[in-house]
């Protein structure tokens, strides 16, 4: 009996050990589970992968506060860097310094332009011809209207609102063309340039000349090639007088509309600026109300607490 029951201890222990062995290999050997992995979000792609290189680069025109300050001390050497907007700092972009450098020299050409054209209608100067009359066919009974006519309407801003219908529509749709036309890449391209957002030329206007079927004898800007007779040094200087002389205009120009609207402006109360009764910003008047909208339009004015 003692010799079985040894034998029988003997098979527990070595059954124990076996079944310990047995969970001790299995911890051992712990394969790693295969799961198929989850798809990997692919990386952002960066600005400059979608848009390419900067088209700054390489550009010599300015892109940055410090160029801009550079630019204003050469302009004003007394005002230096004015901008109480806070317009240009450290973060602007320089598509946006090309878009407002662009803008300030453009609407300073306009100004230039204005002021001198508001000076001259003001003091009764014209064209001694019709601005429009009867003619063969169809328009046979179109009335004679002539630049003596509309310079008689009073001021400058009576003037335009004396003008025809189609007069005004052809003056908007010749200023419509030349910002289209001045804005086109594809048209600055065929001179050698770039559009001012793009590392281009601000202020740069294309030539009209061989660009038509139609032949076209004068380009708007410099028209008899002046600025290509030039010393660099010369034109750069002539180009800082623009800005200076636009940047006046601007000044000029509005403190002749405000004057004419009956506002205080010194140095301009005393000098005989016919009033305007109409609305300044409106570019069509009672006289246009057949064209779509203008109605509508005209039922705002006066009416709006101003």
């Amino acid at each position: 009996g003692q010799g079985w029951h040894g034998r029988t201890q003997i098979f527990h222990t070595n059954r124990r050990d076996t079944m310990l062995s047995s969970v001790v290999a299995s911890l051992s050997f712990a394969p790693q589970l295969q799961v198929a992995s989850a798809p990997t979000r692919a990386a952002a792609p960066s600005m400059l992968e979608i848009e390419g290189p900067k088209p700054w680069t390489g550009s010599s025109e300015i892109g940055d506060k410090a160029g801009m300050v550079a630019l204003a001390e050469k302009l004003n050497p007394v005002v230096g860097f004015w901008d109480p907007l806070n317009i240009v700092n450290e973060d602007t972009m320089p598509e946006t310094i090309g878009w407002f450098r662009h803008a300030e020299i453009k609407h300073g050409r306009v100004a230039m332009a204005a002021f001198v054209g508001y000076c001259v209608q003001s003091n009764g100067i014209h064209f001694p011809w019709n601005l429009q009359g009867p003619v063969t066919g169809t328009l046979a009974n179109i009335p004679a209207i002539s630049f003596g006519d509309i310079s008689a309407a009073g001021g400058p801003a009576d003037q335009w609102d004396a003008l025809p219908t189609p007069a005004k529509l052809q003056i908007l749709g010749v200023i419509g063309f030349l910002e289209m036309w001045s804005e086109t890449s594809t048209v600055l391209e065929m001179d050698g340039e770039k559009h001012y957002v793009r590392g281009g030329k601000p202020g740069y206007f294309p030539a009209l000349k061989g660009k038509f079927p139609h032949p076209v004898p004068l380009n708007l800007w410099d028209p008899f090639g002046f600025t290509s007779k030039m010393t660099p040094e010369r034109k750069e200087k002539a180009l800082l007088a623009e800005v200076n002389n636009g940047r006046l205009a601007m000044i000029g120009i509005f403190g002749l509309i405000s004057a004419s609207k009956g506002l205080q402006v010194p140095g301009l109360d005393s000098v005989g600026v016919k009033p305007y009764a109409g609305e300044i910003m409106a570019p069509f008047s009672a006289g246009d109300a057949t064209l779509p909208f203008v109605k509508d339009m005209l039922g705002y004015i006066g009416n709006m607490g101003y």
